[in-house]
């Protein structure tokens, strides 16, 4: 049963060929398993996720309320506000935090009927792209358990690609659902900024963090989807526009769709197997009847450099809440209070949050501010225009997801600066707040490669079909990591 698909299991749970019970004891089956092996929780929550199953079960039995994701067991990122659960963005300064309040996301997951697992390993506080910068234990890629599952939402991609959660959701910031999905070879979709609530979502940079699904196909993203977005007056970044139902886009046709291919993230510093993968991917599309375009985007040089100019800024302000007052860790035995801030900060906070902090706080200060954080925001303007230049000549974007696959677990933690490289291409997007998915679309050296397609802001629905076109169309999302 834990190897299908979300959309799969609501049939036979409707039909009342299983019961939610039965599938949430073979997703736990499966957790005691493989968990060891890839530590992609950091929360499990067994007994209240049998007690939701015997109310799913009740649900299907009455024939009241039922959603698509009635009894379907999903994984919460662990910087997702969980009600009387653990909360800790994989963090010591929060290791004894529990939220008295559901994230909007978590409450609207309830209000389906799901199942909710437990809470998902991540980049502490979302700072990475590994998983390595977890507070509590890095996280095993399940194609090669030498490997990374990518990050930050590693736990939440790694749990979906073994069947350890049906689905999951991540957060996205520079590329922290789409480039998980890509290493380990899921789907996942970042939707439009201000799609779906941040209220409940432990801020890192507020004007680029998106909540989205991780999921084993793009139906289940749709399902998500249609259940996590819409308005919400407790987040002042919410859009109040109509949600679509996502899964009426997905129609297995691209005829006359014109689909750009940005030839920057083509050329150089992308491995040659992931580059021929794109490009066999692009043959396929034109193949089905989209039209390719090239499309340069000559800002994307300086996308990287912009982005750790504003998250950190971000991250700076949002993480000086953390002051062992009102929550989380405090470090004992100090004899003033600025000796307790900064005890606490230097104990609670692992060395990529302090890096970020240190730099944003840099490029926040007097003299340096117009120099630094007020040119980063110039640049991040004209990415947003080369985007919305693109879109005059095209629908949809294309690009390979990360410039590699999967790369070993502390290869590249002694060296920040290629860490963040590995972002190239998903970074530009969460600048200009666009929606992007990353589906899987080829293999090297028995790990995933990821295809990242674009759209315009809210043309969540394009980018579906033309994934969901992909998708029906070739094999790649039925591949499976032997563990």
């Amino acid at each position: 049963m834990h190897h299908k698909t979300a959309h799969e299991l609501h049939s036979l749970i409707t039909n009342k060929e299983i019961s939610s019970v039965e599938l949430t004891e073979a997703v736990l089956a499966r957790i005691d398993q493989v968990e060891n092996k890839i530590q992609a929780y950091v929360t499990i929550t067994k007994e209240e996720a049998l007690k939701q199953a015997r109310a799913a079960d009740e649900r299907v039995k009455k024939n009241e309320k039922i959603t698509p994701l009635t009894g379907i067991p999903i994984a919460i990122k662990d910087n997702m506000c969980t009600r009387g659960i653990l909360t800790t963005c994989s963090s010591k300064i929060l290791s004894n935090y529990i939220p008295p309040y559901d994230a909007t996301v978590v409450s609207k997951i309830k209000d389906a009927g799901a199942v909710i697992l437990g809470k998902t390993n991540m980049d502490e506080f979302a700072m990475g792209s590994s998983t390595e910068n977890s507070g509590i234990h890095p996280t095993h890629n399940p194609w090669n358990t030498k490997t990374v599952p990518g990050g930050s939402s590693g736990g939440s991609a790694a749990a979906v690609a073994t069947d350890e959660a049906v689905l999951a959701t991540g957060s996205d910031t520079g590329g922290s659902i789409r480039q998980p999905a890509s290493f380990c070879g899921v789907v996942g979709l970042k939707p439009t900024y201000g799609r779906v609530s941040r209220y409940g979502l432990v801020a890192f940079a507020s004007s680029l963090d998106q909540i989205g699904p991780l999921t084993k196909d793009v139906t289940d993203a749709a399902i998500l989807m249609n259940i996590l977005a819409g308005h919400d007056p407790k987040d002042s970044t919410s859009v109040d526009l109509p949600v679509p139902d996502f899964r009426q886009a997905l129609a297995d046709n691209i005829k006359k769709l014109r689909v750009g291919y940005i030839k920057e993230l083509l050329g150089k510093g992308v491995e040659k197997e992931v580059k021929d993968a794109v490009q066999k991917a692009m043959k396929k599309l034109e193949e089905l009847g989209a039209e390719l375009v090239e499309i340069s985007m000559p800002t994307f040089e300086y996308a990287v450099a912009t982005y750790y100019l504003i998250a950190p800024a971000e991250a700076s302000s949002n993480l000086a809440r953390y002051d062992a007052v009102k929550y989380g860790h405090r470090s004992q035995g100090s004899k003033d209070l600025l000796t307790m801030y900064y005890n606490t900060r230097r104990e609670g906070f692992g060395s990529e949050v302090k890096r970020r902090i240190m730099l944003g706080t840099y490029a926040l200060s007097a003299g340096y501010y117009d120099a630094y954080y007020l040119k980063a925001l110039k640049v991040r303007t004209l990415i947003k225009k080369d985007f919305d230049k693109a879109f005059g000549k095209c629908d949809c974007l294309i690009s390979p997801t990360s410039p590699t696959v999967a790369f070993k677990i502390g290869e590249k933690a002694a060296d920040p600066l290629s860490m963040y490289l590995s972002d190239i291409a998903t970074i530009p997007v969460n600048l200009a707040g666009l929606p992007a998915i990353s589906i899987p679309c080829g293999m090297r050296g028995g790990l995933p490669i990821g295809l990242q397609i674009i759209g315009k802001a809210f043309a969540e629905e394009t980018v579906l079909r033309a994934a969901f076109t992909y998708e029906q169309n070739t094999d790649w999302h039925k591949q499976k990591p032997s563990l």
